[in-house]
């Protein structure tokens, strides 16, 4: 406690700002990743605080996701630590349904975020040892300033905290509508209209399937190559299948043999411009980050036709787009599935643990631990099976210390008690 009171003595108007000195780690975040944080530390008998910027738990869910949304991976691979998802829910769970079990988790184990509150900065005061959170609570036209002092510090704010929107020549002269998918609810209003989608990964295909599903005309931009794969294979999980073929196979050798089996599944795609990476689909998700993408009806629509395959984009004029190869397309309206990035490196003050692009240096499984009480979680690209055993790992690491410093100051208030009893 000395070391923090020369903390706020050498701030000078510390006291002018609202602060409060948390019992316990600071959680920055309150989607999955915080959630199953703050749940593990919860059965560690450890107090925390988690913060979160919007008004609700998993705002990229609740806000930023479209109608159609069910997990691509079966149940069993999605739920939490401690609780699973109730018996009656369907394998793929629909959107409504995840977030409900998330509303259900939070509920479970009494997880109360502070809503509203925007992380501005963090960083580690060498002098006292405390992390010093500073944030901004928005109500209404209100902006109040807070700072938290805490000694553990929790970065649950996930992969994609924020839109990436490239920067394409003409964009801006186009004239239509715009907009990213993270605001893409329903292919309803774009009834009859052709549509441009950037982009091919998951929410690329997913968008484009469901703008055909409402008599849309999608033209889906195929700039790279990209894996494509059955989401389940013979009845069977594709990710299941691959899970289970890890654990007696070197990952080469299972990438070939998943190949081969989607080649029998789906046939060859090349053909329809959906080129293959040289680097198979397991690997390259370990190496770069890249998700194959789990084909639920877009291949199908793409071999019809009714889904069309483009290149990539030389620039955008008033109404069209012309393509790297020439082609004119004329368009009513742009759909950006070009992804999310970590937002870390905006608020989070220290250049050891995390690198520039707002990811843990440390490869996984070893990224979930830094220097100072630092931790991060959901940043495995492994999904909610890689965040949920962060969390846990992260809890057993505070709690352990948490609980021989609680036995620590039991038995010094139990052996000043006696000496005040001897003394009389």
């Amino acid at each position: 406690m000395e070391n923090l009171f020369r903390l706020a003595d050498q701030d000078q108007g510390f006291f002018q700002r609202k602060w409060t000195l948390v019992n316990g780690p600071v959680i920055v975040g309150a989607g999955p990743s915080g959630l199953a944080t703050a749940a593990c530390l919860r059965e560690q008998g450890v107090p925390f605080v988690v913060l979160e910027r919007a008004e609700c738990i998993a705002s990229l869910w609740q806000k930023r996701t479209y109608d159609r949304l069910k997990l691509h991976l079966p149940k069993q691979f999605c739920q939490l630590p401690k609780m699973p998802f109730p018996e009656d829910f369907p394998e793929y769970p629909t959107k409504r349904q995840f977030i409900e079990y998330l509303e259900s988790y939070a509920k479970h184990f009494d997880i109360n975020p502070k809503f509203n509150e925007c992380v501005q900065s963090a960083r580690y005061d060498e002098t006292s040892g405390f992390w010093r959170v500073k944030t901004v609570v928005t109500s209404g036209s209100n902006r109040t300033e807070f700072e938290y002092i805490c000694r553990w510090l929790v970065v649950a704010t996930g992969e994609n905290a924020e839109r990436v929107v490239p920067d394409i020549e003409g964009l801006a002269e186009f004239g239509g509508e715009i907009i990213h998918a993270c605001d893409y609810k329903s292919g309803e209003k774009f009834q009859g209209k052709k549509v441009l989608v950037v982009g091919c990964g998951n929410s690329g295909m997913e968008v484009s399937l469901d703008l055909c599903n409402h008599n849309a005309s999608p033209s889906m931009v195929v700039r790279s190559s990209v894996h494509v794969l059955p989401r389940e294979i013979f009845r069977k999980s594709t990710y299941e299948l691959a899970f289970f073929m890890l654990k007696w196979l070197p990952i080469w050798l299972v990438d070939k043999l998943m190949l081969i089996l989607t080649w029998l599944v789906l046939g060859n795609v090349e053909k329809y411009g959906l080129k293959r990476p040289s680097i198979g689909p397991l690997e390259l998700k370990n190496t770069q980050g890249k998700t194959p993408v789990l084909d639920i009806g877009a291949l199908e629509k793409i071999k019809s036709g009714d889904i069309n395959v483009v290149p990539g984009i030389k620039r955008f004029s008033r109404g069209e787009v012309e393509l790297l190869n020439g082609e004119k397309l004329d368009i009513d309206s742009v759909i950006l599935a070009t992804g999310y990035r970590s937002n870390v490196p905006s608020w989070l003050q220290e250049g050891e643990f995390f690198s520039k692009n707002g990811f843990p240096k440390a490869p996984v499984p070893n990224g979930w631990k830094g220097n100072g009480g630092l931790y991060a979680v959901g940043f495995t690209r492994r999904g909610l099976s890689g965040a949920s055993a962060d969390a846990m790992s992260i809890a057993k690491d505070i709690g352990m210390v948490w609980k021989q410093e609680t036995k620590q100051h039991k038995k010094r208030t139990i052996a000043c008690h006696r000496r005040c009893i001897s003394q009389f």
